[in-house]
């Protein structure tokens, strides 16, 4: 009977003792992670309303939350007279090792988020960098996935494309088409330029502001070059120059407009 009312005793004085830090631990627990959801969501919200990228917002608020019930965990058992400078170190040590490790996942990181900032390019750009061309197909927090011309998939790490040039294809509504074609020097160049101007005019397609262009661009060794420039639609650009270049072609063969392809002379004397 003795023996029983000691562990009672010893009970009450142990919950005495250590129940209000239970308690707050508890309190801290609850507060702590109600909190951290509270905080995520709103920072989640902030993101969203300054058109912050939707993958980047997710991130963001996933590492705050993560950050949030980490702190929440040491301050539990700080609460509950754990020391928790070990764990501290422990902590600081195993960060240190993850980012030394991480290094070059961090630099894609980094990079993934300055891209999603600065949007040098949007899904379904194509661009070239790195030496790659393709179609952008998404933009990841480490890498960027590109679609080839020929239908492959490219994954090519962020850090990547920062280090190089960017060359955005999609990134303006129009561009300029700009073909070089050469006539025969014994050619009519009035008629050859006017050629080039009726085909020009006769495709709906070329914008006429800025109008086209039609120059000598060069007296070249075995032809008389023209600089031929119209701007047309970022999206009809390949089509509109093969269309172009085929309509020349068919249109100088009809006319007796030559198209003359590098040739050497060649000249023999006989000795006397």
């Amino acid at each position: 009977m003795e023996s029983l009312q000691g562990w009672n005793v010893q009970i009450v004085e142990t919950l005495a003792s250590y129940g209000p830090r239970i308690l707050g631990a508890a309190v801290i627990l609850v507060g702590g992670y109600v909190a951290s959801r509270g905080a995520s969501a709103l920072l989640r919200r902030a993101l969203v309303r300054a058109g912050v990228e939707a993958m980047l917002v997710s991130f963001l608020a996933n590492v705050a939350y993560v950050g949030l019930l980490a702190f929440v965990g040491v301050s539990v058992l700080s609460q509950l007279g754990i020391d928790t400078k070990s764990f501290a170190a422990m902590i600081a040590a195993a960060g240190l090792a993850i980012g030394l490790a991480l290094q070059r996942s961090l630099g894609n990181f980094a990079a993934g988020v300055l891209i999603i900032l600065r949007r040098p390019f949007d899904v379904g750009d194509f661009i070239e960098a790195a030496g790659i061309a393709g179609t952008v197909e998404g933009i990841n927090v480490f890498t960027t996935e590109l679609r080839s011309s020929d239908n492959k998939r490219i994954v090519v790490p962020n850090s990547k494309l920062l280090e190089d040039s960017i060359v955005n294809y999609n990134a303006k509504d129009t561009r300029r088409i700009d073909l070089t074609i050469g006539i025969g020097y014994d050619d009519d160049l009035k008629k050859a330029k006017d050629l080039l101007r009726a085909i020009l005019d006769g495709d709906e397609r070329v914008l006429r502001d800025p109008p086209p262009t039609i120059d000598v661009a060069e007296l070249a060794e075995s032809s008389v070059n023209l600089a031929v420039r119209s701007w047309v639609e970022t999206s009809d650009y390949w089509r509109v120059r093969c269309d172009l270049l085929e309509a020349i072609k068919l249109s100088f063969d009809r006319e007796g407009i030559s198209l003359p392809y590098p040739q050497q002379d060649v000249h023999l004397y006989q000795a006397a």
